[in-house]
């Protein structure tokens, strides 16, 4: 049952010592009441206090940890349906199915296209998380072999396997790096939940579309020692399974219903009608509610729009993906190169900085802090206008690198530049174009100008 942040005060040691975050144990109680921090965060929290807190401090949907230290993914710990409710934290990963009955040679290309890929968008590195090792109707042996050899790659691992004695050999070739077992079902959820428990890996449980059953079966297993779970509710296709993610999702968010308070795992390409449906069903899954989704279908362009919607959906609504303010050089600047002015939202800073690089003509480009907005809601919010320009050309070490009194404001913000003319009277202001792909032909003839 859930307590109040007060009940949960009168548990805390009430020393007020900071050290969890927070200026107060009361401030940590109502955020932990929220179930927006986690118990271990008080240091100095009684063994008692903990075994009565346990179960109202626990987040609605568990914690599940694929991987090691050194590479892992953790899904789960969602407290809301909707993002902007508060925000997404934890994001799903994407597995490529990969046949451990392969050659040698056609196993090694396929799992070293998947690790082997990565792409940055504005800063940040995506990549997929790892292979789904189908067992191919091979000996336990050769698949403990192949999941060996995923790991060792730098592949996270699925087990995709209902045999106990090739999930047992598996997980002890992998060592310290712990896969997820799919899966347990009906006719084995004992065996498969005695080799978790043994190495204590993950496991999925596989439904046959009653999440009802489902939540039987995973309160069996969970009762036998197994208790990090991922759940297949066994539905596949459009409507069924965003029906079952969803309820699912509800019934341990809204309802508090432990049974059902785990991430999901889903395979689109089980439910679609060749790639291209794959893909666009995946991007469903990763909206609502997956937390681990299984691909049939290797494509770089498919899987870039799947990364991008990804990042999308679990970069915090409330904070922006940012880069730091300041002055920055493209190219090889010289103090005459021309200066160019922007916010610092990340999407807007490298679509400028790439198209003036593509320009050939190296340049200046001074990122004001407009707390991660875009150009125009920052100007529409009034954080970015004559005032912050301004004040970020006097503070940044523009004079320092710049000898020239000219700079570049966006297109959209054309009107502030006769405030702008006033807060830096010395200056030329420039009106540059209203798009970023604009940039490189202004740049080309404000150069031979």
């Amino acid at each position: 049952m859930a307590l109040s942040g007060l009940a949960i005060y009168k548990l805390l040691p009430k020393t007020n010592c900071k050290e969890c975050g927070f200026p107060t144990c009361l401030a940590f109680a109502m955020k932990l009441a929220a179930l927006q921090v986690d118990l271990a965060d008080c240091p100095y929290v009684s063994d008692e206090a903990k075994q009565q807190l346990a179960g109202a401090s626990a987040p609605p949907i568990r914690l599940i940890t694929v991987g090691n230290e050194h590479r892992k993914i953790e899904v789960g710990n969602e407290t809301v349906m909707y993002r902007h409710e508060k925000t997404f934290y934890h994001q799903p990963g994407f597995f490529y199915r990969l046949d451990a009955g392969l050659d040698d040679e056609a196993f090694r290309e396929r799992l070293q296209a998947i690790v082997g890929y990565e792409v940055e968008r504005v800063g940040q590195e995506l990549a997929p998380e790892g292979v789904a090792l189908a067992d191919g109707d091979v000996s336990a042996d050769v698949y403990a072999k192949r999941a060996k050899q995923a790991s060792a790659a730098g592949a996270l691992v699925i087990l995709l396997t209902t045999d106990p004695d090739e999930a047992d050999a598996a997980c002890a070739e992998m060592g310290g790096s712990k896969p997820l077992i799919y899966a347990a079902t009906p006719d084995n959820w004992e065996q498969m939940a005695a080799v978790a428990a043994k190495h204590d890996v993950p496991l999925a449980v596989r439904g046959s579309g009653d999440l009802d059953e489902l939540a039987e079966l995973a309160k069996q297993i969970a009762g036998k020692g197994a208790e990090d779970l991922v759940l297949d509710p066994g539905t596949r296709g459009w409507a069924a399974t965003l029906e079952d993610l969803t309820r699912a999702r509800r019934a341990a968010i809204r309802k508090g219903f432990r049974a059902l308070g785990y991430p999901v795992i889903t395979f689109p390409g089980e439910g679609a009608n060749g790639p291209e449906e794959e893909a666009l069903l995946a991007a469903q899954h990763v909206a609502k509610y997956a937390g681990f989704v299984v691909m049939d279908h290797f494509d770089p362009a498919a899987l870039y729009t799947l990364l991008t919607l990804r990042q999308n959906i679990y970069t915090d609504p409330q904070k922006p993906i940012q880069v730091s303010p300041g002055l920055y050089p493209v190219g090889d600047p010289t103090p005459e190169s021309p200066l160019l002015v922007t916010t610092n939202f990340s999407l807007t800073y490298f679509s400028v900085a790439g198209e003036v690089e593509g320009s050939g003509i190296p340049a200046w480009l001074l990122i004001a802090d407009a707390e991660g907005m875009s150009v125009l809601t920052a100007w529409a919010a009034g954080k970015f206008d004559a005032d912050s320009i301004a004040k970020a050309v006097k503070t940044m070490g523009v004079l320092d690198k710049v000898s020239h009194r000219r700079i570049v404001i966006p297109g959209f913000v054309a009107t502030i530049s006769g405030e702008l003319e006033e807060e830096l009277p010395d200056w030329e202001i420039l009106v540059g174009p209203r798009e970023s792909i604009g940039i490189p032909g202004y740049l080309k003839q404000l150069t031979t100008a």
